[in-house]
């Protein structure tokens, strides 16, 4: 966003005082994402996703009022079961030096691993758009920085 001051019609979410805390929903998620020509789309329990490459990212609400704001990266390349320790020193290496996204290992089912990264702020209080585009332009940019990163390693493979 250019600058706080953003609007979007008398009754959309962007509407109103720039400086005013509003409580986070889906929808000012939404507003924002678009504002940021981010294609976005919601899944059925409300959580909105895109794909950045060929990356996931998802933008959750959740608390017990929807009052935390997850960005969560699930990076495309996949691992084999066996290269787990090698992915665990990389995502203690990445916590180490970096402040976001949390990096974590994923092992599904079929015994692949993923890394994922999360970026969790509590929003109890309310934000304003222009805060919330600061948190989502942030869970963006680290989680990309956070893939290609995973993009370096060996051993992984593309699905």
């Amino acid at each position: 966003m250019a600058s706080p001051e953003i609007e979007d019609g008398p009754d959309g979410p962007l509407t109103g005082h720039p400086q005013a805390l509003r409580p986070l929903t889906g929808e000012l998620i939404a507003a924002v994402a678009a504002h940021r020509g981010y294609a976005v789309v919601e899944e059925p329990d409300g959580a909105l996703v895109g794909r950045w490459e060929r990356n996931l990212i998802w933008f959750h609400r959740r608390g017990a009022a929807g009052e935390l704001l997850q960005v969560r990266t699930v990076v495309a390349r996949h691992f084999g079961i066996e290269h787990v320790p090698e992915l665990h020193v990389f995502c203690n290496m990445w916590n180490h030096d970096r402040l976001w996204p949390k990096a974590y290992v994923h092992v599904a089912d079929d015994g692949s691993a993923q890394i994922c990264g999360e970026v969790t702020t509590d929003l109890e209080r309310g934000v304003t758009p222009h805060q919330l585009d600061r948190l989502v332009d942030c869970g963006v940019t680290t989680g990309c920085q956070l893939a290609a990163a995973v993009d370096e390693l060996t051993g992984g493979t593309l699905r």
